[in-house]
């Protein structure tokens, strides 16, 4: 009777009397969906584990059914061709910088301005790919191909492991996602200039020292994005404190891992960490906070303590690296809410909107 009430609670079995309501299925394919990933990424391993996961992450938050086995392996092929572009870019950074920095600022410009008007998962990652593969490919080139790897591996890994989740926990009713308000062409511009300039600063750190900042410029680009649906006013609670606790989520698993370090221990501190926001993601836990807080606090999560684990694997100081890592996130989340509030000021004192 006891093991009965356990499956139906997990949604293995339906009972007539209280069926699992459709947000709570969501919740419930995020946090498996991610378990079931994180045993194939460190279980195999892959070569980057948390590029994967990321990827992972960004795909299976998105409700609604999962992307098809074959389109999924189409995807991560076309995925392939166009950040091997990002590779090409590396010749080009080491003998012209200019001009390739300034090749960069025109891509993702154009990638800022479509997702300002068309929001997808994939169009972060692009993000990510034009700015975090040239960073790995001037550290070393098989870097920049391991990242390439671990980006198109995690496309087919979400399908694989959304397709699995989704057969326990199809949907019961028909997902309908509310259509985001367009913005007109002069509010893409500008929202698209906000996203290079806090991009760009660390950008050009990280091409200094791509070892140190490597981290940092994943959490810039993720960063990035979010930003373009920001004012100034709400900046400061959403890039700041959604940065802070994605960190203190990571120690707290961290921590919970040392009581018994293994593979399925970090796979059950990771889905408690996500289950508590997932739950606050889709609205079962009502929040002041919209969603992106909670999504980038995810992104924060899986970026601070995936590095925190190679350190480890490495027999590198874990302590050390955190804490620098922590302190490069908090300032990235510093600079974009002063970039934000900067680039508001001057468009309200000196640019009038006609009415």
């Amino acid at each position: 009777m006891f093991t009965k009430s356990v499956f139906i609670k997990l949604g293995f079995t339906r009972p007539t009397s209280r069926p699992i309501d459709q947000v709570s299925r969501f919740v419930l394919r995020l946090v498996f969906g991610i378990g079931l990933a994180m045993v194939a990424v460190y279980g195999v391993p892959f070569a980057v584990p948390h590029v994967s996961l990321l990827m992972v992450v960004l795909l299976l938050s998105k409700p609604g059914p999962p992307m098809a086995l074959v389109k999924s392996a189409v995807l991560a092929g076309v995925f392939c061709l166009l950040t091997g572009v990002g590779v090409l870019l590396v010749p080009l950074l080491e003998n012209y910088a200019v001009a390739a920095i300034l090749l960069i600022v025109l891509v993702l410009f154009t990638v800022f301005y479509i997702g300002t008007k068309k929001s997808h998962p994939l169009l972060s990652l692009l993000i990510v790919t034009f700015t975090l593969i040239p960073v790995a490919g001037v550290q070393e080139q098989a870097l920049a191909l391991a990242v390439i790897h671990a980006l198109a591996g995690g496309i087919i890994l979400a399908a694989a492991c959304g397709t699995l989740v989704y057969l326990v926990w199809p949907d019961i009713q028909l997902v309908q996602l509310p259509k985001p308000t367009q913005p007109d062409s002069e509010m893409a511009i500008w929202t698209a200039l906000r996203g290079i300039v806090i991009v760009l600063p660390v950008l050009l750190l990280a091409l200094q020292n791509p070892s140190l900042y490597m981290a940092a410029i994943m959490k810039t680009a993720t960063l990035s994005q979010q930003a373009s649906t920001l004012t100034a006013k709400e900046a400061g609670h959403e890039l700041v404190g959604s940065t802070l606790l994605g960190a203190l989520l990571a120690m707290l698993v961290w921590q919970g891992l040392t009581l018994w370090p293994s593979l399925w221990m970090f796979v059950l501190w990771m889905m408690l960490a996500f289950c508590w926001l997932a739950l606050r993601l889709y609205r079962i836990h009502p929040s002041k906070y919209p969603p992106s807080f909670w999504m980038n606090a995810m992104i924060t999560l899986v970026i601070f303590l995936g590095p925190a684990v190679q350190d480890s694997a490495n027999g590198k100081d874990v302590f050390t690296a955190s804490m620098t890592r922590l302190a490069l996130f908090t300032a990235v989340a510093l600079y974009a809410w002063g970039a934000i509030y900067t680039l508001e000021w001057v468009r309200n004192r000196f640019y009038r909107v006609p009415t």
